[in-house]
Order: C-alpha cells, then structure tokens, then sequence
C-alpha cells in the first residue's frame, strides 16, 4: 500500500520559510540541498521547501505554493505499471537511486504533479523501522 509522505512547495525565500516551519510547528531541519531546498520533518511526513518561482531545475517556474506531493511504495516496478495502466504519465527522475529521496515524478490525467519512491524522503516515516500505529475501528 502506498503511503503519502513527501509534500513540496515553493517559496521566495528558502531559509525564512523554513525557519517559520520550524519555529512555529516545531519540524525538525534534516536536510539542505545547497541553495535549491531545505527538508524538514514532523516525524512522518517530509516536506521540502523549494527555491522559486526562478528555479528551472525544480518545475517551479513561476509557481508558488504546492508543488507537488510523494507517495512511497513498496513495489517500485508495480507502481510504474499500475500507473501507466491508468493512465498517468512519466515525466523525470530526481535524485541519486541508490539514496534516499530518489523519486520518480508522474502527472495525472488532470496534470498533477506527484512522484513515487521506494526508500522515501529524509524524515518521513519509515514503517519497515517503527510500530506500525493500530487500525481505526
């Protein structure tokens, strides 16, 4: 089953972003990519804040705001087909796949921007390591 764990969004200022994240929500700094982005974390959920709207290299040109959001999933290869099948198309890879926040961007039929990964984003919430928390009755 997938797990929505990543959300993206961009901002004019990268470290006053963050800092407002931190500051007011208590997540936690886990990771910077120079001057492009910051991570952060709740402990489940990471959320990345993206240099924008000029950055080229993130598909944020000219957007602020949602940027797109991460589903992480156990079967990368069923992912991709059951995707495909339903009519989602592949845009790009982002980042290394032999590390931690590799993902693979896809659109909806709608034009949404949402990306898939096997070994998720830093901070977010690695089932496979914690209790898996009770069903809802």
């Amino acid at each position: 089953m997938a797990k929505l764990r990543h959300l993206a969004i961009t901002v004019k200022d990268l470290e006053a972003s963050a800092k407002f994240y931190e500051d007011v929500f208590e997540m936690k700094r886990i990771f910077q990519a120079g001057d492009r982005a910051i991570y952060l974390t709740d402990g489940l959920m990471n959320l990345a804040i993206i240099a924008g709207p000029g950055n080229k290299s993130s598909g944020a040109e000219g957007r602020l705001g949602l940027h797109h959001f991460g589903f992480r999933v156990d079967d990368f290869k069923k992912a991709e087909a059951d995707l495909a099948a339903a009519g989602a198309t592949y845009v790009c890879d982002l980042g290394d796949p032999k590390g931690m926040n590799y993902e693979r961007k896809w659109v909806d039929a709608e034009g949404i921007l949402f990306d898939i990964s096997e070994k998720g984003w830093y901070g977010a919430l690695d089932e496979t390591a914690q209790d898996k928390e009770p069903a809802l009755s």
